[in-house]
């Protein structure tokens, strides 16, 4: 009677290519921190935890051109209004015990002057004011995100962009940005990403640039 025998290796020799993912269930949190530990900072992937499950992601350009894209529109925008803000890029967010993402762009606004000079997060740092997911072969873990209090998330996917406000503990979904209230932002993203496929990244923001 054969036995199996369980075979224990790091998550850091994970070979995992660009647009694939892997998910660990049954994670506990000491286990998580441990994992964030063993990758590192220096490294392509991005992570998702929650309900004990980890998720562990490799983007593709597919993934990484939008994310680019979409944040200068953000810092063009906040700009025109004479807003100022504290970009974060893809920084671990942690609610203790509960869940941890990392963006893939995030905004500190409301806040933002509580982060200048921050080279490192603390437990009781605020969570960003926006947050930037683009999925593309992992989908966006709301709760995870509701755990750790993101006032606004935006979630660009399939070429539609969704936005959800946090309330209460809870998101809703909604067709306005709190913080651009007059601009139609689920149709100004979509129709700026698809040109910028056709035409390239800085031409589609130059053409942006020339419309607000």
């Amino acid at each position: 009677m054969s036995v199996a025998i369980p075979i224990f290796k790091p998550v850091s020799q994970m070979q995992l290519t660009p647009g694939s993912k892997v998910t660990i269930p049954d994670v506990s949190w000491d286990e998580f921190e441990a994992i964030l530990q063993e990758l590192g900072e220096k490294r392509n992937s991005r992570i998702a935890y929650s309900h004990e499950s980890l998720e562990i992601m490799v983007p593709l350009p597919e993934h990484e051109i939008p994310r680019d894209l979409i944040s200068d529109i953000v810092k063009i925008l906040l700009k025109s209004k004479g807003i100022k803000y504290q970009p974060f890029g893809s920084t671990t967010y942690k609610k203790q015990g509960v869940a941890g993402v990392e963006p893939d762009a995030c905004f500190y606004i409301e806040n933002y002057q509580k982060m200048i000079g921050k080279r490192r997060l603390q437990v009781d740092d605020l969570p960003p004011d926006l947050a930037i997911e683009i999925d593309v072969t992992s989908k966006t873990t709301l709760d995870a995100y509701e755990a750790i209090g993101v006032r606004e998330l935006w979630i660009f996917d399939t070429g539609k962009l969704f936005i959800y406000l946090w309330q209460d503990g809870k998101y809703f979904k909604s067709d306005r940005s709190h913080y651009f209230p007059d601009l139609e932002i689920t149709k100004i993203i979509p129709d700026t990403v698809a040109r910028s496929w056709q035409v390239g990244s800085f031409q589609a923001l130059e053409e942006f640039t020339c419309m607000i």
